[in-house]
């Protein structure tokens, strides 16, 4: 077999392994299913984790908190993590607020993508989570 041949299967056998783990059902964090796509990113993932720790909120970080603190004022917590390695096309954000209150959760989500209806036009996905305090 030619060595672009065997390349080839090899990609098409990493893109088989990918598919099997997004598709085994909800997302959740399996190492062992996982750990043939993380194979030789250990080292990079790990030094990227332990830069995050100790760095400040990025500049997208804290445009998107101050929207969220302009938009939901008796926000009791917001916080928001660029975890797409920085660059801002991945957001994960948690915002727990009165406003929130008697309404379902798709009325809080599309809330919040109100609020940042100018922002989102740049990332590439948003994940949002958000919840009434609890008294």
């Amino acid at each position: 077999m030619a060595v672009r041949e065997i390349a080839s299967i090899n990609v098409v056998k990493k893109k088989e392994q990918r598919r099997r783990v997004l598709s085994a059902g909800p997302v959740v964090w399996r190492p062992a299913a996982a750990a043939p796509l993380l194979h030789g990113t250990r080292r990079l993932l790990l030094r990227h984790c332990a830069q995050r720790m100790f760095a400040s909120q990025t500049e997208g970080e804290l445009k998107v908190t101050q929207i969220l603190k302009e938009k939901f004022p008796r926000a009791t917590a917001i916080k928001v993590t660029d975890i797409s390695g920085g660059c801002g096309a991945l957001y994960e954000i948690q915002i727990e607020s009165e406003e929130f209150k008697e309404k379902r959760t798709v009325q809080q989500h599309q809330m919040v993508n109100q609020a940042l209806k100018e922002v989102v036009k740049g990332m590439h996905r948003l994940w949002i989570f958000t919840s009434v305090p609890k008294h």
